[in-house]
């Protein structure tokens, strides 16, 4: 069942009629919800919080709604990317929660500016019904005839931050390799001068991060900015090699050591001699050629299958998974001491979900690319998308990452006849998201009985997100509340008292 939802900012016309100040009647936001129904009423609020919740109590009393305040610090009332931000918080937030909803948006109260942003949300990220309300019309739906495409880039993004310069200073000029990774957020600035920093180191590296997140593009990157650049990078993915052939494809074997062995083989490990070696995928290595792989790491020795004589190895290695090493390591389907040997530099990629500010980039980055590459196709028109199908491609979550998008793109080009790419054919292209996100199962997905405590069970994943936001953040609220989606340090400290985390 579909919640209707009433999203506005409370303005001083709402306050000063609160207060029986207002000779215009009781206010846009009482006047909007007294004219419609709705289930759920969300104010955001950047006024002092007694204001806010006299305000909250006056329109209970008035109206019979009882009202959510989510309280938005702003410097200003005018400073757009200020009220975008905390717009953008709210809704990301209330996007968490497992409810569909139908949104309203309300661009009466508040400033010329709150207006203007609840007009760009509702036509891009946040699709809504906008409505507006005053004395002598009373409450009524806006009809906005054109669409809108919004790419939106915050001044933090573009300024970078004295982290990163930290992070890269004193490194060689950066490879072409790392150029190519397409980004502009500061949460991928700083995964890129965290990779720069361990290229230079000539120790084992894990990545981790989702499937299609750019895991080997990463490890490309490194080796070329390495001290091993120009040497062999050797590319396993260890789970498309069959259990019974691992030893074979990863130490070699002499001719005759087994039957099919009709040749002598160099393998992998020897063949990246000098070089990088990257173990694409190794969380599938079954147990018994982790032991062996450790092995080899340890002691920088190989023998091949049918040989007793060893040969000295020197190679870096670079491994990648998608899953969570440590959560395999405690299922035992993966050895605690060959994850410590891999994981002395370890970096961890973002979901495309969670770089915004990046996907209209490599949105162009890979239209660009479609074009130039379909040039010479009978027929083929340069493509371009409309306004309306960058925005469906904005309101995606992308659980397959940067390769969905790719995928995605190349589908509804195809699916285009003409010079535009529209919303039509981009619905087409996407596949439903019905699936949950990686992670879920372990949370939603618990039998229910057997003790299960649903308010441990909240209490511990908000202790959890919270702590590591508050250490990641250098113990700086304002930074942690941006990192787990809460609108501002005053309710980030709220929920800190509120689980039990020590500030």
């Amino acid at each position: 069942m579909t919640s209707k939802a009433f999203i506005a900012w409370i303005g001083n016309t709402d306050l000063r009629a609160s207060r029986g100040e207002s000779r215009d009647g009781p206010g846009p936001i009482a006047n909007a919800v007294t004219k419609r129904e709705f289930d759920e009423i969300h104010l955001l609020s950047d006024h002092k919080a007694a204001d806010s919740k006299s305000f909250v109590k006056w329109l209970k009393k008035e109206t019979g709604t009882q009202a959510n305040v989510w309280p938005v610090e702003l410097t200003g009332p005018t400073r757009f990317d200020e009220i975008y931000e905390g717009a953008i918080g709210v809704l990301k937030t209330l996007e968490k929660e497992d409810i569909d909803r139908h949104r309203t948006f309300h661009v009466s109260p508040g400033t010329p500016a709150m207006g203007a942003v609840w007009v760009l949300l509702a036509k891009t990220q946040f699709p809504a019904e906008l409505i507006e309300s005053s004395k002598e019309e009373g409450v009524r739906t806006i009809s906005i005839p054109f669409e809108i495409a919004a790419d939106y880039i915050p001044m933090r993004d573009i300024e970078g931050d004295e982290e990163i310069r930290r992070l890269t200073q004193g490194l060689p000029p950066e490879a072409p390799e790392f150029t190519e990774i397409i980004h502009r957020c500061q949460v991928m600035k700083t995964v890129i001068a965290q990779a720069r920093r361990v290229a230079v180191e000539d120790v084992p590296l894990l990545i981790q991060g989702e499937s299609g997140t750019g895991k080997e593009l990463f490890a490309r990157a490194i080796h070329a900015s390495s001290l091993r650049a120009g040497k062999p990078f050797v590319e396993v993915n260890c789970g498309a090699i069959p259990a019974e052939l691992v030893e074979s494809e990863f130490f070699g074997h002499k001719k005759g050591a087994f039957t099919g062995a009709s040749e002598n083989k160099v393998g992998y490990l020897e063949t990246a001699n000098g070089g990088t070696l990257f173990l694409d995928e190794i969380g599938e290595l079954p147990l018994a050629a982790q032991v062996k792989l450790l092995r080899a790491l340890q002691e920088k020795k190989i023998t091949r299958v049918g040989e007793a004589k060893s040969k000295s190895v020197d190679f870096r290695v670079i491994a990648a998974t998608n899953r969570i090493l440590l959560d395999e390591v405690a299922a035992e389907r993966f050895r605690e001491d060959l994850f410590h040997r891999l994981a002395v530099g370890v970096l961890n990629l973002p979901p495309l979900r969670e770089r915004p500010n990046d996907l209209n980039l490599l949105i162009d980055y890979f239209l660009d690319r479609i074009n130039v590459d379909r040039t010479a196709s009978p027929g083929w028109e340069h493509k371009k998308l409309s306004a309306g199908a960058r925005n469906l491609l904005n309101q995606h979550p992308w659980p397959g990452n940067i390769r969905e998008l790719s995928n995605t793109l190349c589908r509804a080009a195809i699916w285009s006849g003409g010079m535009t790419i529209g919303t039509e054919q981009i619905r087409n292209s996407l596949f439903p998201v019905k699936r949950a996100l990686p992670g879920y199962d372990s949370i939603l997905n618990r039998s229910l009985g057997n003790d299960l405590d649903l308010t441990e069970l909240i209490g511990e994943v908000a202790r959890h997100y919270l702590s590591r936001a508050y250490d990641e953040a250098d113990k700086n609220k304002s930074a942690a509340c941006k990192l787990v989606g809460l609108p501002n340090y005053q309710t980030f400290t709220n929920w800190m008292k509120k689980y039990g985390v020590k500030s």
